[in-house]
């Protein structure tokens, strides 16, 4: 069974792909997370857990869910990191994680996916580089598949100990500090459709007078601002400028047949999310 947790779409198209190709189970973790459900899951089939990785590592809410969720039937499970280019000791740390539920950790596979948190000094990516990303990880999916059916062990790069000195203490302070929500707002052009509530993992959106407020315990993800179907949700002045990201936008790079990753002259999309309407 394939579990994931997933913002903006990437890492949900990471884990529903890769079920297609082992004719496995997918299971959105979201619900469960928002609802603090610990419930037992099962799977006959080993294991694979998708996660995208903030700061270094993979989401702290989805790592603290992970530990105490019960996990039963095949003891192997697989970890699957997406990234915007570096995934720092997600892998590590899922490890460990595995390692103490008493499972046997079968490796880890990193994959870059287009960035989808502007925010700060990130730049925004052009639509090649966006498309190239996509079809990167789509056409490593094949070998990771044949890995878990095989049997064999998934094999990242060496994670130093220098990255972890630098990153375990680093993490929780950043978490803490650096993720306020104060800046989001919805603009004129917001509904009230509440879909911003349902996809925030942390409950930290409620709908009031049908807007969305934001409260205290943001942890950045961009589901919000990825997800609002009229494109209303901001972060001050920088997604007005930037723009925003979601997978959504993109997925037709995989549907047009007539070009490979290779392709001396591919199709041409437009890559931009909405700006401003």
């Amino acid at each position: 069974m394939i579990l994931y947790f997933s913002a903006t779409g990437n890492t949900e198209f990471i884990a529903t792909e890769l079920a297609k190709k082992l004719d496995d189970e997918c299971l959105n973790l979201l619900s469960r997370i928002k609802k603090s459900d610990f419930s037992e899951i099962s799977s006959e089939k080993p294991f694979i857990v998708c996660a995208p990785v903030y700061i270094c590592e993979m989401p702290r809410f989805l790592s603290k869910y992970l530990k105490k969720v019960k996990l039963t039937g095949n003891r192997r499970v697989y970890f699957i990191a997406n990234s915007a280019g570096y995934s720092g000791i997600t892998g590590y740390l899922a490890k460990k994680l595995f390692r103490r539920k008493k499972m046997e950790f079968m490796g880890y596979s990193e994959l870059i996916m287009p960035r989808n948190y502007y925010i700060g000094h990130y730049p925004v990516q052009s639509g090649e580089e966006i498309r190239k990303r996509i079809l990167n990880s789509y056409n490593k999916l094949d070998d990771i598949a044949a890995t878990v059916r095989n049997e064999g062990r998934l094999k990242a790069r060496y994670v130093f100990l220098f990255e972890k000195v630098i990153t375990l203490p680093f993490n929780p302070i950043w978490a803490k500090y650096k993720m306020p929500s104060k800046d989001f707002f919805a603009n004129e052009k917001c509904v009230g459709c509440g879909k911003c509530e349902r996809v925030c993992p942390l409950n930290n959106i409620s709908i009031t007078d049908k807007k969305p407020l934001w409260g205290n315990s943001c942890t950045h993800c961009m589901a919000c601002i990825g997800n609002c179907p009229t494109d209303a949700i901001e972060y001050g002045e920088i997604t007005k400028v930037k723009g925003k990201y979601s997978f959504a936008d993109h997925r037709d790079v995989l549907k047009d047949k007539r070009f490979s990753q290779n392709s001396a002259n591919p199709p041409k999309h437009d890559y931009r999310r909405r700006k401003n309407g």
